[in-house]
């Protein structure tokens, strides 16, 4: 924890000071992609350079540089690092860096952290998952009409996947008290292991995204799988998380849309 601590720290030092740029770019005529990508970049640099040399050998998923295989085949990163990038380019504090160790199949550790508000989420497995240096704990919501649960909506880029969230989300509406959409997965998973959300559902995501969150709810006390059930998030590219009973309601509701 304490390399990944100091690697997501330094790269989120650049992503702060290019968060200021970012908001001063959003009045210019050509506006921000550029300067964000290059930020994107930056940050996954300082990420990829500090934890290789803090763990050689480790192999990387980068949401950037792609697969990166090491000499040790039994440790692999999982590296965002800025996950909530269109809420960045707008100029929403609402973004991460998020960084997942996957130890022989098994994701062991997970960090999140978000620059703009200071905000640190770290798990690992069998040692709880702690916000700034405070434990823990989904919340205890039993009800989905009492609750607040987050999802993932898919953008334009993906509109063949429109149709069929849209009846997740009639589906959601009918038994769930309020739903939002953040725009970053990472958040949203931390902010289920810290209780701000009760749940927690999305597709179309990637290993990189939400690696580290999977730690972090599992870790506070939560469930997290596929939205079958199963295990296989990181490779169906979809996931479902909250507490024992919220998970399972949530589970319900997302099968039978």
């Amino acid at each position: 924890m304490n390399v990944m601590t100091a690697a997501a720290i330094k790269a989120g030092r650049g992503l702060k000071r290019d968060f200021g740029e970012v908001e001063n770019l959003q009045v210019s005529v050509k506006g921000p992609g550029d300067f964000v990508t290059a930020a994107d970049k930056r940050a996954e640099k300082t990420l990829f350079e500090e934890l290789s040399k803090a763990r050689p050998g480790y192999g990387f998923r980068l949401e950037e540089g792609g697969v990166v295989e090491g000499s040790d085949k039994s440790h692999t990163w999982h590296i965002d690092p800025l996950d909530g990038t269109s809420n960045f380019l707008h100029g929403v504090p609402v973004f991460a860096v998020s960084i997942g160790l996957e130890r022989e199949g098994q994701l062991v550790a997970g960090l999140v952290y978000n620059p703009a508000s200071d905000e640190m989420y770290v798990a690992e497995k069998g040692q709880g998952a702690y916000f700034n240096n405070r434990r823990m704990r989904v919340a205890a919501r039993r009800s989905l009409s009492e609750s607040m649960v987050a999802c993932g909506i898919p953008p334009l880029a993906r509109q063949k996947d429109h149709d069929s969230f849209k009846r997740e989300l009639a589906a959601g509406m009918a038994k769930i008290g309020n739903i939002r959409r953040m725009g970053a997965a990472a958040m949203d998973l931390a902010m289920v292991a810290c209780g701000r959300f009760d749940g927690y559902w999305e597709r179309g995501i990637n290993s990189w995204d939400v690696a580290a969150g999977v730690v972090l709810v599992r870790e506070a006390g939560g469930f997290v799988t596929d939205l079958t059930g199963g295990g296989d998030m990181l490779a169906r590219g979809e996931i479902c998380a909250g507490n024992e009973t919220i998970h399972r309601q949530l589970l319900d509701v997302m099968r039978k849309a």
